[in-house]
């Protein structure tokens, strides 16, 4: 085989994709249709003011250690991650506030507070979830499950039934805790994935063990810089970075991949990897004829995961109750699910959380003041809401949230702007603006996703968000060194 591949997309995915490949001996030219390389991570620098405007908390680091090592380098070369302790700051809507830790009995005394029964039951959940995430690391995440054999092997389908597929995140955690303030702390993992813990199965509980005893790591220079090593280090290892360029078209000819059409011309592979939504590249980029298990009545039966809305505030101050990472809980954390997944509307009462870099680490925000990149989970793009007048709105009520706290005068500050839902479709191509592509709701959209190969395209292969591992930095990085490995493997 012609051992050339062009990879559609820059984001965490496809960069690990073409490190792996490269370092192989393969040809590999990149392609992203914006000016800078990152996808949904994008870093604004303004006013003084530095901003991660995408993915901000960063767990796992073996992995992206991984992509680095496997080819020969050292990441630290590259790149300077740092351990947060606390992890993050939770503060609920009664006044309690838990810190997360790594150490159990903070963690205890904590949440005794206002729940000593729940207290109790800490060290219990916390050995629940380091065991969840033992099955779903030996079993799921590393490596790809191209077949129903790799599916229905013993080994797997033992994990799949010990992390109980059919009982919900919230459940779960009701077998431990019962105070609303532990629920929805630890609630929220579901929407990692860009889903709900009144739906998402109870496989995400790992992410307390994830966060808590792996740890949470903060990246010098600000998250982007994670992206500026990769593509570094693509670099010395011979990939052709294209930026600017949008692909039009994945051309296919007697049931396989060609190559791709671009505004700047056609590109040939026999490999062709999609580092973006599998739903929007199928419903954009391939006619319809090419894909038959993947028509637009099937991709319109997905469901998508949460969306965003962002608010980039630079201010001359700062606030006491700011970690490196906030969580700002309402009364009630049920109804912004329904809120979002049922009325495909704003939450009334949404949880708020601000990712506040410059407490870590001087230089992010000119002397005194505050980079603050705040997150309100959001709907994706469903025709129920106009986000022009929209914004205006939700920004309001996000602002309110914050003010509640002492959060205040953000709308005054050097930089304030918001990115909505309708800003991520258009510049990602992400499938109706949202953020992990499809959610996680269901067994089936947890534990099948569509396949990181194409079932109707030899030739095509898929990294990212919604094909397998599944949302989240570092399951998109893995979907990227698994894909590139299979490929330089068993495509010769």
């Amino acid at each position: 085989m012609n051992r050339k591949v062009i990879i559609v997309g820059s984001g965490f995915g496809g960069l690990s994709c073409a490190i792996t490949m490269a370092a192989r001996g393969w040809g590999v030219t990149l392609i992203e249709r914006q000016s800078t390389l990152g996808g949904k991570l994008q870093q604004i620098q303004e006013e003084g003011y530095t901003f991660d405007r995408g993915p901000s908390t960063i767990t796992m680091p073996n992995v992206f250690r991984d992509v680095f090592d496997k080819v020969g380098a050292c990441m630290e070369d590259y790149v300077e991650l740092y351990e947060l302790e606390p992890r993050s700051r939770n503060i609920f809507a009664d006044g309690s506030r838990v810190d997360l830790s790594r150490n159990v009995s903070r963690m205890e005394d904590q949440i005794a507070t206002y729940s000593p029964t729940d207290a109790l039951h800490y060290a219990a959940y916390i050995k629940e979830a380091g065991l969840l995430y033992q099955h779903a690391e030996a079993q799921f995440m590393n490596k790809l499950l191209l077949s129903w054999r790799d599916k229905a092997n013993l080994p797997m389908l033992r994990s799949l039934w010990r992390v109980r597929p059919f009982t919900t995140l919230q459940k779960l955690l009701e077998r431990y805790f019962s105070h609303p303030n532990t629920l929805a702390m630890f609630g929220r993992y579901a929407t990692y994935v860009g889903s709900s813990p009144y739906q998402a199965p109870s496989i995400f509980a790992m992410l307390g063990h994830v966060e808590a005893k792996n740890g949470v790591y903060g990246v010098r220079g600000g998250t982007y810089r994670l992206i500026e090593a990769m593509a570094r280090l693509a670099r010395e290892l011979g990939v052709s970075i294209m930026t600017d360029t949008e692909v039009t078209q994945i051309v296919v000819a007697h049931g396989r991949t060609t190559g791709v059409e671009t505004n700047k011309g056609f590109y040939e592979a026999p490999i062709v990897v999609a580092n973006g939504d599998v739903l929007s590249v199928n419903r954009m980029l391939i006619q319809e004829q090419d894909r038959p298990s993947m028509r637009d009545r099937r991709i319109g039966k997905y469901e998508s995961s949460l969306s965003g809305f962002v608010t980039l505030a630079g201010v001359r101050q700062q606030y006491s109750k700011l970690l490196h990472h906030t969580v700002f809980f309402p009364h009630k954390y049920e109804p912004e699910f329904r809120d979002i997944f049922e009325r495909r509307l704003t939450p009334a009462d949404p949880t708020v959380y601000v990712c506040y870099s410059g407490y870590s680490e001087q230089g992010m925000a000119p002397k005194g003041g505050s980079n603050l990149f705040i997150l309100a989970n959001a709907p994706s793009l469903s025709g129920y809401l106009n986000w022009e007048t929209e914004k205006k709105i939700y920004g309001d009520a996000v602002l309110s949230t914050l003010s509640q706290h002492g959060i205040s005068g953000l709308d005054q500050g050097d930089v304030f702007k918001y990115y909505t839902p309708e800003d991520i479709a258009r510049d990602t191509l992400a499938y109706k603006g949202s953020i992990y592509g499809i959610s996680s709701n269901s067994i089936g959209q947890t534990f099948s996703r569509p396949s990181n190969r194409s079932k109707d395209i030899e030739g095509l292969w898929y990294v990212g968000g919604t094909t397998h591992p599944g949302g989240g930095t570092p399951m998109v990085t893995l979907s990227g060194r698994l894909v590139g490995e299979y490929i330089t493997e068993h495509m010769v």
